[in-house]
């Protein structure tokens, strides 16, 4: 497996600046969230329904219209053991992309699984381990399997399952579990996304119409996400994407316009980084990426970036920092931890614009 050297971007995380829930619960409306704004000419703190104060007519902005699958159901080992499986990508007909964690609050990956362990999901519904998933054949940690491919004794029963008692991946740090609406962006069309697209989350109907009417574009790509539960120095795995030939089109005017893309997302960057033309030009694509922007694959039409905050060493600081460079990373997380900014997928917010 492709291990991935740790981001140059160094920051202790507090736990008082974890986001247990959504702005919502805090008497903010979506955009109210803070934005923190940083550039070549320093740092600006904002709220996320002043974007559009940040941009520039003739800018485009980029977002992701995948929408949020109920992925986590419970589940019971051979033993008896409850587990929570979190259903990251299908396959095909009747093999998924799994994750097994602990009850009741998928608060740490399960290492010690072997192929052939099944596991019942009520219904008649049985999920079988096969093989680790081949980009990821092991835990960093060495400790075992943290990601499988899977066999689903009944596709449409499992679909059925999901619908009647399926919910949104959740992890420990959250207060309360939430409806799957609070998991939905602005954006989202087309179900498929294991979890949130978070970046697009701050958006607003409001702030959308500010940006088009001071003569910012908005353009969709689709990226479905896996899970994000990622290790320290575990790159993130295959994705489905679709960059649409209307997308790619305004991306190529953007730029020889001297404008800027801006992508709502780690999501969105690596889906129109995976439709480049040998000649740098964005162009119509779709199927599955494995794309791991970084110091050795930058960026070539990604200009700046909106996004949420990651935890020290995640795999997603390395395409950030690919965007925006190492240094103004580093100053945005800085000013964040000693601006006392919300972390997590209900968090705050970032602009950066190199």
């Amino acid at each position: 497996m492709t291990t991935l050297t740790s981001p140059h971007t160094r920051f202790e995380l507090p736990d008082a600046l974890t986001a247990h829930a959504p702005p919502e619960d805090r008497g903010l409306r979506r955009d109210g969230v803070r934005l923190l704004v940083a550039s070549p000419e320093g740092i600006v703190h904002s709220t996320f329904a002043h974007l559009a104060d940040h941009l520039e007519p003739g800018d485009l902005v980029v977002v992701n219209t995948s929408a949020t699958r109920p992925a986590e159901v419970d589940a019971v080992a051979a033993d008896g053991t409850e587990r929570v499986l979190h259903l990251a990508t299908p396959l095909g007909s009747d093999a998924w992309v799994v994750e097994v964690r602990t009850a009741p609050d998928g608060e740490r990956a399960v290492l010690d699984h072997c192929p052939g362990d099944a596991l019942r999901l009520g219904g008649g519904i049985t999920v079988t381990l096969v093989r680790p998933l081949a980009d990821a054949p092991a835990s960093p940690t060495g400790k075992g399997n943290r990601l499988w491919v899977a066999e689903i004794s009944d596709r449409q029963g499992l679909e059925r399952r999901l619908a009647e008692v399926g919910r949104p991946i959740a992890y420990g740090y959250l207060s309360r579990r939430l409806p799957l609406a609070d998991y939905q962006t602005v954006f989202g069309r087309h179900p498929g996304s294991a979890e949130m697209p978070s970046a697009g989350r701050p958006f607003t109907a409001e702030v959308v119409l500010d940006l088009v009417t001071r003569g910012v574009g908005v353009a969709p790509v689709l990226l479905h996400t896996g899970v994000s539960s990622q290790e320290a120095g575990e790159p993130p795995q295959p994705e489905r994407f679709h960059v649409p030939q209307s997308t790619a089109d305004l991306v190529n005017a953007t730029r020889a316009a001297g404008r800027r893309v801006i992508a709502v997302g780690t999501t969105v960057t690596r889906a129109l980084e995976s439709a480049v033309t040998d000649d740098g030009s964005a162009t119509a694509a779709f199927g599955w990426t494995d794309l791991v922007l970084g110091p050795e694959h930058p960026p070539r039409l990604v200009t700046g970036l909106v996004t949420g905050w990651h935890d020290p060493a995640a795999s997603h600081l390395h395409l950030v920092e690919s965007v925006a460079g190492p240094e103004l990373t580093q100053q945005a997380y800085d000013a964040a931890v000693g601006g006392g900014y919300l972390w997590h997928e209900f968090g705050d917010s970032s602009l950066l614009i190199p």
